[in-house]
């Protein structure tokens, strides 16, 4: 014996997919926000006579435990030197400027492959240093 089926007709309500459109804007602004670098544990080296640098678009951190961070984002050595080309693009020299912040407790391990990646990206290193008070 056979049965015909009744087709099921299933309408979404206009004011629902208002709300699920709000809750996936409010998901996405949360996501979004800005990245912040407060748990990141660095503290800077000193010197003395040091020297003011203007705006830059790369930042690179070795923090206390050694890891490694590209603009705030935790990146590995390896793809460090492709990050730092794809940051600066075509810009000319002279504002291909590349901040290197490395913890006071670091290594040369750490950072010397750090400097040769920047080296290697085509970016103007410049150290941040605190001044010697």
């Amino acid at each position: 014996m056979k049965f015909n089926r009744r087709k099921m007709k299933a309408d979404v309500p206009s004011t629902a997919m208002g709300d699920i459109a709000f809750n996936l804007l409010i998901f996405f602004v949360i996501l979004a926000r800005a990245q912040d670098d407060s748990h990141l544990q660095w503290q800077p080296a000193q010197a003395s006579q040091l020297e003011g640098v203007a705006s830059t678009k790369v930042s690179v951190l070795i923090d206390k435990g050694n890891k490694l961070y590209l603009n705030g984002q935790e990146i590995g050595q390896a793809r460090l030197a492709k990050g730092i080309e794809e940051l600066l693009g075509a810009a000319p020299q002279g504002q291909r400027t590349v901040l290197l912040k490395v913890h006071k407790d670091a290594t040369a391990l750490y950072y010397e492959p750090v400097i040769e990646s920047i080296s290697a990206a085509g970016g103007d290193l410049v150290h941040i240093l605190d001044e010697k008070r």
